[in-house]
């Protein structure tokens, strides 16, 4: 990523922003909501640019045009799976959606589900796919087998799977998130994570709220784990963990310590909690919590991702969107380069 110059316009919005962190005040999010196919349950976002991605329990929804129209694709549409899908992804003219009966696959013209031939389960919980096609998905157990991360380099026509035999905490695997040649899947036992060569879990013993783990992302040496106990981060690669919430150390301002996604853009870690969505501008020690009364379609937030200047929020009520503030909090003067730039990478959920 790069960063832009540091121009006198830049340097006075990022002076405002340290202005409104020093007086303990937070910058204000006004949501709009949107509701659109068979289910107003979303449980994953994507966006790029004006292009969004909603994976409901209806189907999944798309708008070209930042939220005002929407399509939805349903279960017979998607090659015949089912209703039910649970994350999404796209890249370029191709759109992934994880369902409960496999991958489904929109090369731009026609769907085509990808349920066999190697991939842990048809019950796959998310999806990712990077700059070289190669697709990632996280899957969970079915009737008590198969389960696992399962990747995929030729399209989804055949998958090799890693399960708790190669070193994953579970088979139930809630999300995945790649960056580079390391994957971190978020599973029900802990959060597993694959160097390129093997794969190591982290579990409460090394700082992580709970061994159920919902959601992550990373950048560098840092991680983020939505648990079901708070936000786990680590500074070190993920060797070792600081949980923060609501009962620890005293009410940080979390919605809930239930935290069931979390994503972090210039400084600002997002985390989708049962009771809203709440935002931390230093590093989790305390937090902002948006509800219904700031335009959220529902308090039970599912999903959060940020992409330009626009906050996506997947709620059991819709997909509420918020425009980021002019001047946003950020990781204090060290985020100073950062001011105006998010986050590019996908979410899971």
């Amino acid at each position: 990523m790069h960063h832009p110059a540091c121009t006198n316009r830049t340097v006075l919005v990022a002076a405002a922003t340290l202005a409104v962190m020093a007086s303990g005040a937070h910058a204000s999010l006004s949501f709009t909501n949107y509701t659109f196919g068979n289910s107003a349950n979303v449980n994953s976002v994507y966006a790029d640019g004006t292009t969004i991605y909603g994976a409901t329990f209806g189907g999944l929804g798309t708008s070209n045009n930042g939220g005002s129209n929407w399509t939805n694709y349903d279960g017979s549409q998607m090659a015949g799976v089912g209703n039910l899908v649970w994350g999404t992804y796209a890249s370029g003219s191709t759109i992934y959606a994880a369902t409960n009966n496999g991958i489904s696959i929109y090369d731009g013209t026609n769907w085509t589900n990808r349920s066999g031939n190697g991939l842990g389960s048809v019950n796959v919980r998310d999806v990712y796919a990077d700059a070289n096609s190669i697709i990632y998905a996280a899957t969970t157990s079915v009737g008590g087998s198969g389960g696992g991360v399962s990747v995929s380099g030729n399209g989804g026509s055949s998958w090799t799977t890693y399960d708790t035999t190669d070193g994953l905490g579970s088979n139930d695997v809630n999300a995945v998130y790649v960056v580079g040649t390391t994957i971190y899947a978020a599973t029900t036992v802990g959060l597993s994570i694959y160097n390129g060569t093997s794969w190591v879990t982290r579990l409460e013993g090394q700082g992580l709220g709970n061994n159920i783990t919902n959601g992550v992302y990373a950048d560098g040496q840092n991680v983020y784990v939505a648990t079901n106990w708070g936000v786990s981060i680590s500074t070190d690669g993920g060797a070792t963990f600081t949980n923060y919430n609501n009962v620890t150390s005293g009410d940080r301002g979390l919605g809930s310590n239930q935290i069931a996604d979390v994503w972090v853009s210039n400084g600002t870690i997002y985390a989708a909690t049962s009771g809203g969505l709440s935002t931390s501008t230093d590093g989790g020690v305390s937090w902002t919590n948006y509800t219904t009364a700031d335009g959220l379609g529902n308090n039970g937030v599912n999903s959060v991702y940020v992409s330009g200047s626009t906050i996506y929020a997947g709620t059991i009520g819709g997909l509420s969107i918020a425009a980021l503030p002019t001047a946003v909090p950020g990781a204090g003067v060290a985020g100073l380069a950062t001011i105006g730039l998010v986050g590019s990478r996908r979410r899971r959920r």
